[in-house]
């Protein structure tokens, strides 16, 4: 299992009451399983409509994460 940082952004830090937060995983599937667990529907539903970003690159679909790496959560932002 690797030591990794979820760095929560906008609405999915308000709705987990955290920005950062670590965890010990294998892959990707298992460290936002996890976190959909800790944070609850809100944070579910918010996780799903957003893109995920691995040491500042984006990733889709599963994605085997190395000891240190940090995994950020960036929902959609709107502006007026």
């Amino acid at each position: 299992m690797s030591k990794v940082t979820l760095r929560l952004f906008a609405g999915a830090r308000e709705a987990a009451g955290a920005g950062a937060v670590e965890y010990e995983a294998d892959n990707l599937a298992g460290l936002l399983s996890q976190a959909k667990i800790d944070f609850g529907e809100q944070f579910s539903e918010i996780l799903d409509i957003s893109r995920i970003w691995i040491n500042g690159e984006p990733v889709e679909g599963d994605f085997k994460i190395s000891n240190g790496d940090e995994v950020a959560v960036l929902p959609p932002v709107s502006g007026g």
